[in-house]
């Protein structure tokens, strides 16, 4: 079987052309565009804009790359949320397009369940993992359990994406500003105080936000600063994935989420699986992000398990919750 999925939930437009190889994964293409805005945040609507001007051109350009005619897709799948309200309309609206006039059936998925599938569609030995999911807006920790993806720990305020991003902003950093960050705090020497905020199995990080941000208004070294960061964010990430893996007694932990890149935050996960006697997994670097491979592979999964679903069905969620999805593919 053959997907074509439409990943739109923020800053990135992507499609991805996946081949299901007797339940293997194989990708065929996998294109994205990312919008950065020239100052501050994500604006939802200029996103959407940006998504619907380069939405066609990466269209043929995936189909070119995976040597696929758009007959022979027997697929389309898009991310249904959660995300933001104008980004997900494109891109349901271009699946919905697709679906009518290639007559092909049409799915839409959920976004974050999507990172934990595409872990183990493309990473055959990663078959029943904890995940830290780690993306902008979305922190979480996650776990199969009755029949479905329970959420055992997330973020009170903001995701870890978005506490780098901001305070990235705050120093001028180009968007996504997770790369100069981590780039920087290869420098630092020096670790200055931030509030480690750990509730129950819950992280917080507006408060490490504004220390840091007061740190940069003393003239502090931003490298030390960047350095701060990283260790007391990913130490507590590391700490509530831990928790997970003790309270569900589960043997992997695999990462996902833009920040999965990260190759701190990877050593540190790592460093706990293995003290653990567990097995740590991370998928390729263009499968963390948000893409649409990962879209297209979910799509596959729940189409083949009986999941169907009409065009006045496929409806956008922004507010899609990992544990709200009924798990119909997993024993």
């Amino acid at each position: 079987m053959i997907c074509l999925g439409i990943e739109g939930t923020a800053h990135s437009i992507g499609i991805g052309i996946i081949d299901d190889q007797q339940g293997t994964c194989t990708i065929r293409s996998n294109l994205i565009k990312i919008y950065r805005p020239e100052k501050g945040g994500i604006h939802p609507r200029e996103a959407a804009n940006h998504h619907a001007l380069h939405l066609a051109d990466i269209l043929k350009a995936s189909l070119q790359q995976a040597k696929v005619r758009s007959s022979e897709i027997d697929l389309i799948a898009f991310s249904r949320g959660p995300g933001l309200g104008p980004c997900l309309r494109t891109a349901a609206t271009a699946a919905r397009a697709l679906s009518l006039s290639l007559e092909k059936p049409l799915i839409g998925v959920n976004h974050c369940v999507a990172h934990l599938e595409i872990g183990r569609g493309t990473i055959p030995e990663c078959t029943d993992p904890v995940l830290l999911y780690t993306s902008g807006a979305n922190t979480q920790v996650i776990a199969f359990a009755e029949g479905r993806y329970r959420v055992f720990g997330e973020t009170l305020d903001i995701g870890i994406g978005n506490c780098l991003d901001k305070f990235g902003r705050s120093q001028d950093m180009e968007f996504p500003c997770g790369p100069k960050i981590e780039q920087l705090a290869r420098q630092g020497t020096q670790y200055f105080d931030l509030p480690y905020s750990i509730k129950g199995m819950d992280v917080a990080f507006s408060g490490l936000l504004t220390a840091a941000e007061h740190y940069a208004r003393q003239k502090r070294r931003i490298e030390d600063i960047c350095y701060s960061i990283q260790e007391t964010a990913f130490a507590a990430l590391t700490e509530v994935t831990e928790r997970a893996m003790a309270h569900t007694e589960k043997h992997e932990v695999l990462l996902g989420g833009g920040v999965a890149s990260n190759a701190r935050l990877q050593g540190m996960v790592e460093t706990m699986a293995t003290e653990r006697g567990a097995r740590f997994f991370v998928p390729a670097k263009n499968l963390c992000v948000d893409n649409g491979a990962m879209i297209a592979w979910l799509g596959v999964l729940m189409h083949k398990s009986g999941v169907r679903m009409s065009i006045k069905e496929s409806i956008i969620d922004q507010r899609f919750r990992t544990d709200m999805v009924e798990v119909t593919w997993r024993d």
